[in-house]
């Protein structure tokens, strides 16, 4: 008996732990694509239709696409290939083996195994390869009809709620690579320590097992855990401990003049942009100045495309001000953050300052690559 709850419990699956938020914005994805999918189809075919409106595979492909849509299982051409492939296949085992369960188990194998081979792997997939051999009298009278409807339409209009949903949501979908593109060869600075791609290339085919996970999140994933494991070593420095505390603000209406002063004046790169009571709404750099305005005898003024962006975004004639060209994503930081977090901003996404707010977002300092460095060094000097 004292080792029986110790073996049922390796039958629970270790997943990641998820906030509440994420598990209702999971169902209630799901709960929406489908509704949308059957009445959409019904709207489609009619409700007298003889074709099944909404199968059941769709349930599966929903838990994919809402619950783990960075999956590789759940992207795109995953549910689009891995069904349009399974549907076929299933069909043609229906059509040519008499024995049902045959068909089944034939159409199942031969779509798993194609699928791996166009890199659609879809997991609900396998049901609809069943469904077309053992879905009834109804799927059989629609023969190959079966694929394009009720398969691919479901498929596609599943497809377009996730893709709305997850976006009004903030889920990145479909899942793309994290690192920023780069124009030459060399491998970002965090990857020049550490593993290298060929390391983690030469690991996933020595696993030779196909992961529920890209290969670009699990780059971040051991990345980040490099960084932690950093932070743990470092004991903890934080943002309040190397942070610049006397630092140069501009306000969103001061001119592109102004800003490009006070950069010369005060010999930085960047300027966080705040409102009078402190609060930052933006942060102002010297690529900013290069990209976004146009340069004359008179010096910087919005350039014709920033214009036409900031009437969109703002809905008032342009000034030549600092809003018109500011990034208003702003990437800060708290006091308590390990300088650790901040590493990977800096290594590999282009950051040369980050702000630094206080529980009330009023600006309280800002880190620059420069005190990074410093950081750093410093730490590598002091005994362990």
């Amino acid at each position: 008996m004292p080792h029986l709850i110790p073996f049922l419990k390796r039958f629970i699956p270790g997943l990641a732990p998820v906030s509440t938020a994420e598990r209702l914005r999971a169902g209630i994805g799901a709960l929406i694509g489908l509704v949308i999918t059957g009445f959409a189809t019904r709207l489609a075919l009619g409700p007298d239709s003889a074709v099944p409106l909404l199968i059941a595979p769709m349930g599966a492909s929903s838990v994919l696409l809402f619950a783990v849509p960075s999956s590789p299982l759940a992207q795109p051409w995953s549910i689009i290939g891995g069904n349009l492939v399974a549907a076929l296949v299933g069909v043609t085992a229906a059509r040519l083996v008499p024995d049902p369960f045959l068909a089944a188990g034939l159409a199942g194998g031969i779509a798993i195994g194609l699928m791996l081979l166009l890199r659609c792997l879809h997991p609900p997939s396998g049901a609809v390869a069943l469904t077309a051999v053992l879905g009834g009298e109804a799927v059989h009278t629609l023969g190959y009809g079966f694929v394009l409807s009720p398969v691919l339409l479901n498929s596609f209009l599943l497809l377009a709620t996730a893709l709305a949903y997850n976006a009004l949501t903030g889920r990145q979908y479909p899942a793309v690579a994290h690192a920023p593109a780069r124009e030459n060869r060399d491998p970002p600075p965090s990857a020049r320590l550490g593993f290298s791609d060929t390391d983690l290339d030469a690991a996933l085919k020595q696993y030779d097992r196909l992961l529920d996970v890209s290969r670009e999140d699990l780059e971040q994933v051991l990345r980040l855990a490099e960084v932690r494991a950093y932070a743990r070593r470092s004991g903890e420095i934080t943002c309040a401990d190397i942070m610049s505390r006397d630092v140069t603000a501009v306000p969103p209406e001061a001119s592109m003049r102004e800003a490009l002063n006070l950069m010369r004046g005060h010999h930085v790169k960047a300027l966080p942009v705040t409102t009078d009571d402190a609060k930052v709404v933006g942060i102002v750099t010297q690529s900013d100045l290069l990209d976004k305005a146009t340069w004359g005898a008179s010096g910087p003024r919005v350039s014709f495309g920033q214009r036409l962006r900031h009437v969109v975004r703002l809905a008032r004639a342009p000034q030549g001000s600092v809003q018109e060209i500011m990034s208003v994503h702003v990437q800060s930081a708290r006091p308590e953050t390990p300088i650790a977090d901040l590493v990977p901003l800096m290594a590999d996404g282009g950051h040369h300052a980050v702000p630094v707010v206080d529980a009330n977002d009023q600006l309280a300092g800002i880190v620059t690559q420069s005190d990074l460095i410093a950081a750093l060094f410093r730490d590598r000097l002091v005994p362990g």
